[in-house]
């Protein structure tokens, strides 16, 4: 629900200022708080408070989970008011590190709107709390649905006042939307999680065994969230240097690529780690219920991931299209984007199977291995990141314009390192967790054949309006992909398919 309101939001996005550099100067802009968010929320909340929080109440030490919440809510609120407040000030200096490659009018522009986002980095700190409340409570629908909230408001100011504004007006709009959308993010979750919470207030404690226990974890882990941040910064550096375009549809991109990670990655490896830390028993207990729980998650992610991946691969330009193209944003931003997205299909899997691996690592609180990944990744990024952006282009006669792809390109052979790493540091601990080629093979096949059917009709049938043409490709890929792996076995796509005959009544 949240990434198709998202989603939503983007094609309103594109629709007003199509690939153009004031929306490469709003992604840019919104990269530094948006870095608050994902290291003290997915830092702190996932890895480090989840796991002791969800220990404490498997243990029936209810009342010691309760205090280390209101003690990390305390922590949070201190922390991020702090940082908050020398942001704004200090923006000239960090815009000089996001965007080096801005210049004049675009720089000063680049200041007012990352100056605006600031305090929505910590109501969505907050909301990242409450979410982590929620999540160990196993109430994960409000939780993942209350984004859909700052989406609302993002896309309510451009349909009103969009027209009306020229696009540099528009953008501060949609910077100021996206503040009152973080408020709504933390207000709607409130309620529920103050019932979780009975006689809730914000406490100061960092003495107690439970917050250091969290504290231990949270250096490790903002270290290592915060690296794979820098990864994410190193490749906007570099596309600041290839222009705004450039920097814009890295972003459109980008946010294609996630969705399927958001969708069947994260959404597993957050419903996981609940219950991967509240394991217990002995060593050998927990290592076996580790192991049958990743494995069972590895199959349900590489199901959904591989036909994403060839998708972005050979279609990418009909799914960017559909999603983007109209108003300001023509066929050759759909091309342009595509190459991005085709860039990051290289790194799709291995990224998707990684989030699941750091989750089992948190939960048996080992934090600094996937830190020591991590550093190895994005010092790989940044060495591939540089070669495919520049001299790759030039030695295959390409404008310097499309080194971007090679940005995503090289950060997802990075990704495949970073896997492979994880992969065997967790097997060292548990025993070995694999897909089989059994499994993993009739995925592939079945979606190169699926995706070269859908380029097939794509080129008979010429060029037609996108959503049309895209709803036409994708059901012929999903018929394809699905009803071929149900009839070599896949277990996933026999219950996907019964399921679905199940609650649509087929079967009567």
């Amino acid at each position: 629900m949240s990434r198709i309101s998202g989603l939503i939001r983007e094609r309103v996005i594109g629709h007003y200022f199509g690939n153009s550099i004031v929306v490469g100067i709003f992604r840019a802009a919104f990269k530094i708080p948006n870095l608050l968010s994902n290291l003290f929320g997915e830092g702190v909340l996932s890895a480090a408070f989840v796991t002791v929080y969800t220990k404490l109440r498997a243990q029936q030490r209810d009342e010691e989970a309760r205090r280390l919440a209101a003690a990390v809510f305390t922590l949070l609120l201190l922390v991020t008011t702090s940082i908050v407040l020398v942001g704004m000030l200090a923006t000239p200096l960090l815009v000089n590190l996001i965007a080096p490659g801005f210049h004049g009018a675009d720089r000063e522009l680049t200041i007012r709107l990352v100056r605006i986002l600031f305090p929505a980095a910590g109501f969505l700190v907050l909301s990242a709390w409450c979410l982590g409340v929620l999540n160990s409570h196993r109430q994960f629908l409000l939780s993942y649905s209350a984004s859909i909230a700052m989406n609302a408001a993002m896309i309510s100011a451009l349909v009103l006042f969009g027209r009306y504004l020229v696009q540099k007006q528009s953008v501060v709009l949609l910077a100021w939307s996206c503040v009152v959308g973080s408020i709504l993010t933390c207000l709607v979750q409130l309620p529920s999680v103050l019932r979780l919470l009975p006689h809730f207030r914000p406490i100061w404690d960092i003495t107690s065994d439970a917050i250091r226990s969290v504290i231990r974890s949270f250096g490790p882990v903002f270290v290592s969230r915060g690296v794979v941040q820098i990864s994410s910064y190193i490749d906007q550096m570099i596309a600041t240097f290839l222009g705004g375009s450039a920097v814009a549809a890295l972003s459109y991109g980008q946010f294609i690529a996630v969705l399927p990670v958001s969708l069947f990655s994260m959404s597993v490896s957050a419903a996981e780690l609940p219950e991967l830390s509240s394991a217990v028993g002995t060593q050998e207990e927990v290592a076996a219920h580790l192991r049958k729980r990743l494995n069972a998650s590895l199959r349900r992610i590489a199901f959904f991931i591989v036909p994403c991946a060839v998708a972005f691969l050979v279609i990418g330009d009909i799914l960017v299209a559909a999603l983007y193209q109209g108003g300001r944003f023509d066929y050759a931003a759909t091309v342009y984007v595509w190459s991005v997205l085709a860039g990051a299909s290289v790194g799709l899997l291995a990224t998707s199977l990684g989030r699941l691996y750091s989750s089992a690592f948190y939960a048996l609180q080992d934090t600094r291995a996937p830190l020591r990944f991590a550093m190895v990744r994005v010092l790989l990024t940044s060495i591939l990141g540089l070669l495919f952006a520049f001299p790759l282009p030039h030695w295959l006669g390409l404008e310097p314009k499309w080194g971007v792809a090679g940005l995503t390109a090289s950060a997802g052979i990075a990704g495949w390192v970073e896997f492979a790493l994880l992969r065997h540091g967790l097997s060292k601990r548990i025993g070995s967790t694999t897909l089989p080629i059994a499994f993993s093979a009739p995925l592939w096949v079945f979606s190169f054949l699926a995706a070269g059917t859908g380029y097939g009709l794509k080129t008979i049938l010429g060029m037609r309006h996108p959503l049309p043409l895209a709803f036409i490709v994708i059901v012929v890929y999903v018929g394809i992909y699905f009803g071929g792996t149900a009839l070599l076995g896949v277990q996933e796509s026999r219950s996907l398919w019964k399921a679905v005959v199940r609650r649509t009544g087929f079967a009567h």
